[in-house]
């Protein structure tokens, strides 16, 4: 090998299995910064196990530049000077992968049915197919999100199984909506619940001065309470005005 290149060694799980991400990942990035790897694959349990005892870790994989233990995947990065994910820090990155795909389906539809990109339709079935979208990622795990939305759901407090309806609710609205059926059904079912959740968002955040995560994607979000959560609720009790007075 060239003395001119950098150089590592990284030891992976690499077994019928279970092959490590994290190993994957770590060799691409080795790759693409120039290095010249040594690929150790660990193929069996007891070699992984001894490995980590010989090395005193825990986890795999390991990667060594020039002898030194650099340690796994995370600790790579850091080296390189790449950023690290904090597990517990906010992001607003689901709802904008949510927003956007919702606005390239509504965009794709509406040049299908009309073929026309930008119609009055496509910022219909937007608010719709975002609806539906955000009542799934509730749906995943609804004991998650109902722990999450009785923090600040004013009506969830008082009724704790609104808390359970309240996807079903956004849903139902949502696919109603973009089927153009129902009106009467889906147009008041968005305002009562976009109307009660806009309040209770402004409440909490603007009023009462709270910092609460959002359950609008789900239980397991990041994302903080403020202005996407009171967005969502915006949309929905606007959508159902609209529906009432356009159809």
């Amino acid at each position: 090998m060239s003395n001119n290149r950098k150089h590592a060694t990284i030891y992976r799980m690499v077994m019928e299995e279970h092959l490590c991400p994290f190993g994957l990942k770590a060799l691409d990035l080795l790759k693409r910064e120039g290095f010249e790897v040594e690929d150790n694959w660990l193929r069996t349990r007891e070699e992984t196990d001894a490995f980590m005892d010989k090395h005193s870790v825990k986890t795999t994989p390991q990667i060594f530049i020039n002898s030194d233990r650099i340690g796994g995947f995370d600790d790579l990065k850091k080296h390189l000077g790449k950023p690290v994910k904090d597990p517990d820090e906010v992001t607003y990155q689901p709802v904008i992968a949510v927003f956007a795909t919702a606005a390239l389906m509504a965009l794709a539809a509406s040049w299908l049915a009309f073929s026309q990109v930008f119609t009055t339709q496509a910022v219909e079935w937007f608010v719709a197919f975002s609806m539906c979208m955000l009542a799934s990622l509730k749906l995943r795990d609804l004991e998650s999100f109902s722990n999450m939305f009785l923090g600040y759901d004013l009506l969830a407090r008082r009724v704790v199984r609104y808390a359970y309806a309240y996807p079903f609710g956004e849903l139902i609205a949502g696919v109603l909506m973009i089927s153009g059926s129902l009106i009467w059904l889906s147009a008041p079912l968005a305002i009562f619940i976009g109307s009660v959740g806009a309040y209770s968002v402004f409440k909490a955040v603007y009023i009462d001065k709270r910092e609460l995560k959002c359950a609008c994607v789900g239980g397991d979000s990041n994302v903080p309470l403020g202005f996407v959560s009171l967005t969502e609720n915006l949309m929905m009790l606007g959508m159902g005005l609209w529906m009432l007075v356009a159809h």
